[in-house]
């Protein structure tokens, strides 16, 4: 019998125009945790996805459990091999329950009705394998924290028997404590033998539980070994090429006039009285646990969601923004968390997602497109972010999520914008690519930009703001500096609930 669970010899694969994977090779030992880590575009995910059935290769050989596959693999036949993944993007029905979306298309039939109550049964054993005890079978999936969610995700590979697990990006959303929750999943998986392939762009947590590494660069295998053979300057290293001396590059801040003010603001039940100052040439983050109310904090600026009272003062004149639309006309930009529910329209082209937001500034009076305008700004932003694209007709949801990430970032820099607010800038994607953002944030403070960074990363808001403030139950707790501020001294700010009046 092979001594691996998975075995992948001289894989390649073609898109049009583009050779996705040369001659890639992975070797995954049943009961390890395998870090599958490279730059976005290094073909990671292509390679997952011929490994689960979604893409076919072109060209090498698969055994999985010693079982040498002949042909094209299927998803179908992938899960009967016991192979399973767990997307980045959990693909879970939200109005479902947690039984439903753990045996959606294998329904148990019973008298030619759903059999509901078997289905129940066997999700609440499911979950009980994996220590979780407290999650009912009828619960709304949409009602659940992203952590629970991927937990019924993970639940729902294992009721296939799933023996391979490739785990996408799968602490990218989540809490500090659902991560300790994933960990101990994880470990335990491990224990029962699983192979599980880990990928993240998160290198600081990867000691936690990674056993073995396989690093890829630009559809090229690199370098594997065991986690514990390798310094973290040489995984970065391996990943993108070349040294990266500096991994948040943070430039001298000259704090110039004040620019943005926000007075008393208050919307919703997560934006309890927000005030705070923001300068020219300054970088300022937000730091907090999930649920401070630093997301509401920025779309109720952005007009995403409407304020039920408070100011927004900019230059010294009060704005009156109803709509993200007003925001943008008045100087006021965002880059959201969520890039793919907010920030891009996925099935258009690249062109059309950095143009769209900027019709304004590249039409004539009578409403017509300058093409001339609108390629200028297309070659802009993918210049100044090194946009990895075949052109810019091919649709941004074929992108890897920091290629995804700069188109974002794109639409805004065409702009003479005031204030620019990035919501978790660099969530999912990789080393080189968080520096590139880093460093468009420097050169925007160059110019006098007012930048606001929202992270839910300490080291990534440490790094790289001039000023943090904190936020706990809706609230500033505290406002430090990041040259000399602890970790453990942001997290006391973190985690100041006191009263909820206001």
């Amino acid at each position: 019998m092979s001594e691996y669970a998975v075995s992948m010899e001289h894989i390649t694969k073609f898109f049009p125009g583009v050779k996705a994977l040369d001659d890639v090779q992975l070797h995954l030992r049943t009961g390890e945790v395998m870090a599958l880590l490279g730059e976005n575009g290094a073909g990671k995910s292509t390679l997952m996805k011929i490994l689960s059935g979604v893409y076919t290769r072109d060209s090498g050989d698969i055994e999985i459990f010693g079982n040498r596959v002949e042909g094209d693999l299927n998803t179908r036949q992938a899960q009967e091999l016991g192979v399973a993944i767990i997307h980045q993007e959990l693909n879970m029905c939200q109005h479902l329950t947690v039984a439903n979306n753990m045996f959606l298309g294998r329904e148990l039939i019973k008298g030619g009705r759903l059999d509901f109550a078997e289905m129940n049964r066997q999700a609440v054993e499911q979950l009980a394998k994996l220590g979780i005890n407290d999650l009912a079978p009828n619960t709304v999936v949409g009602t659940l924290p992203v952590g629970r969610q991927q937990m019924v995700e993970i639940a729902k590979a294992l009721l296939i028997n799933a023996k391979v697990l490739v785990m996408d990006e799968p602490s990218s959303a989540l809490s500090n404590a659902e991560i300790d929750e994933m960990f101990r999943i994880v470990k335990e998986l491990r224990s029962q033998g699983c192979a599980i392939v880990y990928i993240s762009h998160r290198l600081q947590e990867l000691h936690h539980i990674v056993d073995s590494v396989t690093i890829m660069r630009d559809g090229h295998y690199i370098t594997e070994g065991k986690f514990a053979d390798f310094t973290m300057d040489e995984i970065i290293a391996n990943m993108v090429g070349r040294e990266i001396t500096e991994q948040f590059p943070r430039d001298e801040a000259h704090q110039g006039k004040k620019v943005l003010e926000v007075k008393n603001l208050r919307a919703g039940r997560a934006v309890k009285g927000i005030s705070f100052d923001a300068y020219e040439g300054e970088v300022l983050g937000f730091s907090g646990l999930v649920g401070a109310g630093r997301t509401e904090t920025m779309r109720a600026i952005f007009g995403a969601d409407a304020k039920d009272s408070g100011e927004v003062i900019l230059d010294g004149k009060p704005l009156n923004i109803n709509s993200p639309a007003d925001a943008i006309r008045q100087g006021i930009v965002l880059a959201p968390e969520d890039r793919k529910k907010d920030g891009l329209c996925t099935k258009l082209s690249i062109r059309e997602n950095i143009a769209l937001p900027n019709l304004d500034l590249i039409c004539n009076k009578i409403g017509t497109v300058l093409r001339g305008h609108e390629n200028k700004m297309i070659e802009k932003g993918k210049s100044s972010l090194t946009i990895k694209m075949a052109n810019a007709e091919v649709a941004a949801g074929s992108l890897s999520g920091g290629n995804q990430q700069k188109i974002v970032v794109a639409k805004w820099l065409a702009r003479d914008s005031r204030v620019v607010i990035f919501d978790e800038p660099t969530r999912g994607i990789d080393v080189a690519a968080k520096v590139e953002i880093y460093q468009i944030i420097n050169q925007l403070k160059k110019q006098g930009v007012v930048v606001i960074i929202v992270s839910s990363e300490l080291p990534e808001v440490m790094g790289i703001s001039d000023r943090i403030l904190v936020m706990c139950n809706g609230r500033i707790t505290g406002e430090v500096d990041p040259r000399t501020v602890t970790e453990q001294e942001i997290m006391t700010y973190a985690t100041q609930f006191g009263s909820n009046e206001g």
